[in-house]
């Protein structure tokens, strides 16, 4: 695999065909930028090195080979960031060139064949091979394999920064230099002196001399609410303003340097964990601020222990992670959203790479039975079934991607192609032109949801009580249809593949009503002291 820098540098030579400014705001978190200064400035120096790195190495030779009516795919095999192996099938995504593949590749190469540009593509050199970001690189690498905060003064797993596994995947610490003091916990000496849990409740109440804690929480069934789940539960978004010409702008890059030190996920924002204000302008919260509506006492106690291409098989290599203490910490409601890299791989031969429900199991039980011996008695543990991936194709194959609707050239059937040609797609066996091959998906999908739902009704532990709920996505496509809107709606729009943050609030909002109709003790009691609490403590101190 090439490095993530090399590949970052890859991708805007896919991007470069028409150029046409218009804008449209991106997401933007505003939320304690007094906290984040230290990480806004690694990830300023980040983007600006690579940008400056692009445009010094490649900027000239990119020009000329433009200027060429050289096409995008022909500009990333001329520069041997794209390379076809030998007996392999050649990758496009744009339609080939009117002449020979090869006569033009090496009319291209004769324009850029005495620029330094290929000694340094063929010397494997990236971003972090600079000797001033080594360290960093290092440190940040560490902190996403492990995910916890890459900044973590007491070395609690939580974080006063936002990004790079910070508060926007779990709670804000509100003291860095104290590891007793995190969200989740449950009050020290009912937090007369110091807020330990950071709830922003504490103090004693001048008149009857009661700490606040005890007033406000005791027996108010205090719960925090935890994901272990993939990119989906990250929410993993690419902007269609940064690849789409049309409307680019000054504006469109605002939030991509907190988007690279995040991974390309906005949990903050996310269906299970987000604290953020929607930015699509529809009702559903998450389930997080809906745990903190019921009861205020929940604050801050929330955690994201998502990434990127994680599965029942590689959850082992981060769900320490978790930060729970049996002993000292409240009750957890945890949901188990591993949704689609069970089924889903970039390889040709897909299916032989899909988990088997025998071995899906013995991962599940492992996870449980480490869950059983890190949560709080009283906890809940939620599975989430995996969807039905069908209706990818169904809803979006005749349909442009944003790479191709200004000049109508390239369409998601298209993109999916590529993807698979160069086996790096998120999902071949669903984002495929194969309908044995997408049925063949969605039957093992099939199985191993019929797995979860047979482990929660049998299997019994002492911490926690098991629950499964099916990942109805047709039943949020037709709530959706309902209100005017269109399924391929639903999706982010540059990958195809992920549910956007419309799909995941309604899915959240869905699982909610679902719990509270028929296991209402999961969500805990509603607190009648919440408008005391908002008396007495405004914004209990944000996020």
């Amino acid at each position: 695999m090439q490095s993530p820098w090399k590949i970052f540098m890859v991708v805007p030579l896919f991007l470069l065909p028409p150029l046409q400014s218009s804008a449209s705001p991106p997401y933007e978190d505003q939320s304690r930028l007094s906290h984040s200064n230290g990480h806004t400035c690694v990830e300023k120096l980040f983007l600006k090195t690579t940008c400056y790195l692009i445009v010094d190495k490649f900027g000239s030779d990119i020009i000329k080979l433009l200027s060429a009516d050289i096409n995008a795919d022909v500009v990333c095999h001329t520069l041997e960031f794209c390379k076809q192996n030998i007996g392999q099938p050649l990758c496009h995504l744009y339609p080939l060139p009117k002449e020979a593949w090869e006569f033009t590749l090496e009319k291209a190469r004769q324009i850029v064949k005495k620029s330094p540009i290929l000694k340094y593509s063929r010397s494997g050199s990236d971003i972090c091979s600079l000797p001033f970001l080594a360290k960093i690189c290092q440190k940040i690498k560490l902190a996403i394999e492990q995910s916890v905060p890459f900044k973590d003064v007491d070395s609690d797993k939580y974080s006063i920064f936002p990004t790079l596994r910070g508060y926007h995947w779990r709670g804000r610490d509100c003291n860095d230099s104290d590891e007793s003091v995190y969200p989740g916990r449950r009050p020290d000496n009912w937090d007369v002196h110091q807020d330990s849990n950071c709830n922003g409740i504490w103090g004693v109440d001048p008149k009857d001399g009661v700490p606040y804690e005890k007033k406000f929480c005791e027996g108010s069934q205090p719960r925090g609410i935890i994901l272990l789940g993939d990119s989906a539960g990250a929410h993993f978004h690419i902007s269609p303003e940064w690849i789409t010409a049309s409307q680019m702008s000054l504006n469109s890059f605002i939030s991509l340097p907190t988007a690279l030190t995040d991974e390309l996920d906005w949990p903050q924002l996310s269906g299970a964990t987000g604290f953020l204000d929607s930015t699509v302008g529809i009702k559903e919260k998450s389930i997080y601020l809906r745990l903190w509506k019921r009861n205020h006492c929940n604050h801050r106690d929330y955690q994201n222990i998502s990434r990127n291409g994680a599965s029942s098989q590689n959850l082992k290599t981060f769900i320490e992670s978790l930060s729970r203490n049996k002993m000292l910490d409240h009750p957890a409601i945890v949901i188990y959203a591993m949704i689609g890299n069970d089924v889903c791989n970039g390889k040709r031969d897909t299916v032989p790479a899909m988990t088997t429900p025998e071995k899906f199991y013995s991962n599940i039980m492992q996870t449980l039975k480490y869950l059983n011996s890190h949560l709080p008695n009283g906890s809940h543990v939620i599975f989430y079934g995996l969807p039905d991936g069908t209706f990818l194709w169904d809803n979006l194959h005749n349909r442009y991607h944003p790479l191709g609707q200004l000049n109508k050239d390239v369409t998601y059937a298209q993109l999916y192609s590529f993807l698979n040609c160069l086996q790096v797609s998120p999902c071949h066996g669903w984002m495929s032109s194969n309908k044995t091959l997408r049925t063949l998906t969605s039957e093992r999908a099939e199985q191993l949801s019929n797995t979860l739902k047979k482990i929660a009704a049998k299997e019994k532990f002492t911490n926690f009580n098991l629950f499964y709920v099916e990942f109805a996505f047709h039943e949020i496509i037709q709530e959706w249809q309902k209100r005017g809107g269109q399924p391929w709606q639903l999706i982010e729009p540059v990958d195809g593949f992920h549910p956007n943050e419309v799909a995941l609030l309604m899915l959240a909002d869905r699982l909610w009503e679902k719990v509270q109709l028929q296991w209402p003790q999961v969500l805990g009691k509603e607190n009648s002291f919440n408008p005391q609490i908002e008396e007495v403590f405004g914004d209990q101190g944000g996020h």
